[in-house]
């Protein structure tokens, strides 16, 4: 490996990434064999940066975790097999019992996220156990401190004060054990989901399911305790939603579009959320040409319920974001080229430069990996591959290089001038 000069690029002026964010309590369920709606595959104006999933219940049985701990749970299999053909790759996950967290990228923004930390918070059992909490992924995308939590909140319309303190304990925890980073409240963007558990206070379960039916959900909204919670709670109203113009996603019969017929009948509920908080926040009121451009911003696309799915007793809820930034850090640490001609019979070389300020370690690699490259939905008919670049210390991929082919086979001839060439 030759080291050369880095190469600077212009500073740009903004760039925007659209984010696919996804919860679903699964039940303890089996992935379903089409989730292409959840995923929005099959919308083709969204062009998305970035996937954020979420899920609750996963299966936790003893069998169960041995089986996920050498080997990849179903789930977290089942979006990479989907996601890895549109050039999604995992960047990070982190898994406490039955909550998984999982964060894909496209490839070519993998060298300008950082993961800080992954972090799980039980708060079940006084703290000890790991069926309730929130788990954590902190990361830095393109300069910018992002947090990730994942939640489950504890159950039953009487616990509303105490889904709040276990609330506020996930929060309080993010900032133990980390002084290298600052607090979470002074995160540039906190996306926080999760199955909250939230209720519908005073209304009986025949009014709640009329007002359902006729898609009536204003009165509902004013009684939904985390909407209450809000009014009352400063730091609770700095988390903003989406308008819930979905039906209540809890609590539902398997297999079925029909809300509890069993003898519970557990009244109808919004337990499924996505909330996030700016640290930045743009300037209240209508954009004025005057006022300057948020340095970062979120904007909200869509919020939605994904009613066909059946599996669990809980429908899935997305919310799709487009985030403004202008770039913090817009050079890779590590940028790689790959030296000429590259055959499966020959030595190959490669070029990397790395920024000023890059600390290398012995531990450090570079990777070669098979991609799948589509242009409109149209595979290459060749393999194509990426180079990366791993640190070690930032425990991330920090270099990337342009996709590339890889010739099978190189046989020499020569050519009119006397030279030999290769023929494939």
């Amino acid at each position: 490996m030759a080291t050369v000069n880095p190469w600077r690029p212009t500073e740009p002026s903004g760039r925007k990434l659209s984010i696919h964010v996804v919860t679903w309590n699964i039940a303890s369920e089996a992935p379903p064999l089409d989730l292409n709606d959840l995923l929005q595959l099959n919308n083709q104006n969204l062009n998305l940066d970035m996937y954020v999933i979420g899920l609750q219940e996963m299966n936790c049985g003893i069998m169960s975790l041995l089986s996920d701990t050498a080997f990849e749970d179903p789930w977290s299999s089942f979006f990479m097999e989907v996601l890895s053909p549109l050039s999604f790759i995992k960047v990070s996950s982190v898994r406490m019992q039955g909550l998984l967290l999982l964060v894909f990228a496209k490839h070519q923004h993998l060298p300008f996220i950082q993961i800080i930390s992954t972090k799980s918070i039980p708060t079940g059992l006084y703290g000890y156990w790991g069926n309730k909490g929130g788990v954590n992924i902190c990361l830095k995308l393109y300069g910018y401190y992002v947090s990730i939590i994942n939640c489950h909140l504890p159950p039953h319309m009487a616990n509303n004060d105490q889904r709040l303190e276990h609330f506020d304990q996930i929060l309080e925890m993010q900032n133990v054990g980390r002084h290298d980073i600052p607090n979470i409240l002074d995160h540039d963007l906190i996306l926080w989901f999760g199955d909250m558990n939230f209720r519908i206070e005073d209304f009986g379960l025949h009014f709640v399911r009329e007002s359902i039916k006729n898609r009536c959900y204003a009165d509902l909204w004013q009684k939904d305790q985390l909407n209450i919670a809000k009014r009352q709670d400063p730091l609770l109203r700095e988390f903003q939603e989406g308008p819930l113009h979905f039906p209540p996603t809890y609590k539902f019969d398997k297999n079925s579009d029909n809300y509890d017929t069993s003898e519970k009948k557990r009244k109808p509920a919004w337990t499924d959320r996505i909330l996030w908080r700016l640290k930045r926040q743009p300037h209240a009121g209508s954009y004025t040409p005057e006022l300057p451009v948020p340095d970062f911003s979120l904007s909200l696309r869509s919020y939605i319920s994904h009613m066909m799915y059946t599996i669990s007793d809980h429908k899935p809820v997305s919310g799709t974001f487009d985030l403004e930034l202008k770039p913090v850090v817009f050079i890779p640490m590590i940028t790689l080229m790959h030296e000429g001609l590259w055959t499966t019979e020959n030595d190959i070389l490669i070029s990397y430069s790395s920024t000023p300020d890059f600390l290398s370690s012995s531990w450090d690699w570079i990777g070669l990996y098979k991609v799948y490259i589509s242009v409109n939905n149209i595979p290459e008919t060749e393999d194509q591959f990426l180079l990366c670049y791993y640190s070690n210390s930032l425990q991330s991929v920090v270099g990337i290089s342009n996709p590339f082919k890889i010739q099978p086979r190189a046989i020499l001839q020569d050519d009119p001038l006397g030279e030999a060439q290769p023929r494939i």
